[in-house]
């Protein structure tokens, strides 16, 4: 927030007249940067303030310099300092809580802070602190919003394993394996198959087996 110097509270002061009750609202200024020509629009909210006149002022900072431009009841009824172009600068009253300024074919001597008086009919004040303005002024940039990066989760790889020779020969052994495994089941099946025979079919083969 920038604080209203003593020397443009004085001022104020000698313009509004002194009211029974100053409040002085605490808020953030607006920033505006208009193109050059182009209308600008300034608002004044009331609020819960019973608000009956308002008074506009014009401050430049760095030159120490305040100007009345004029005031607007709640009639819409608006008054102007004299040196203030009319055809510029114009008062209005919008709905029931809200005064604007409309400044129009803005020009760089138009720079500076617009500030607004508020009186409601019991001469109580509510200061504000208003708009600061600035024509033909390239607006910052925001640096651009950057997302946390995302933890990165351990891929657990598995290493490869090295194709010995002693791992070929468990590959080896296996159809060496099968292959006596099936001589012994062709034996087996051989023996089951003679001791199902007759007797007299495993003498004739005997016999023969001795002649031959």
């Amino acid at each position: 927030m920038i604080p209203l110097p003593a020397w443009m509270l004085l001022i104020v002061l000698l313009r509004t007249g002194s009211g029974s009750e100053v409040i002085l609202q605490e808020e953030m200024a607006v920033m505006l940067y208009p193109e050059i020509l182009s209308i600008v629009t300034i608002d004044c909210y009331c609020g819960t303030f019973q608000c009956d006149t308002v008074y506009w002022f014009h401050s430049v900072p760095d030159k120490s310099k305040v100007q009345f431009l004029g005031k607007c009841n709640n009639a819409g009824r608006s008054s102007y300092e004299k040196d203030v172009d009319q055809a510029r600068f114009v008062f209005e009253k919008k709905g029931q809580t809200n005064f604007v300024l409309r400044i129009r074919n803005v020009t760089e001597k138009d720079r500076g802070m617009y500030s607004c008086v508020l009186k409601d009919r019991k001469m109580a004040e509510m200061w504000k602190l208003g708009t600061f303005l600035q024509p033909g002024v390239i607006p910052p940039t925001l640096p651009p919003k950057t997302e946390p990066k995302r933890p990165k989760i351990p891929v657990c790889r598995c290493p490869k394993k090295n194709t010995s020779q002693d791992d070929c020969g468990s590959l080896i052994l296996w159809p060496s394996v099968g292959f006596i495994a099936a001589l012994a089941l062709a034996l087996i099946c051989t023996l089951y198959y003679f001791s199902r025979l007759p007797k007299k079919c495993r003498h004739h083969f005997a016999k023969n087996k001795y002649t031959t």
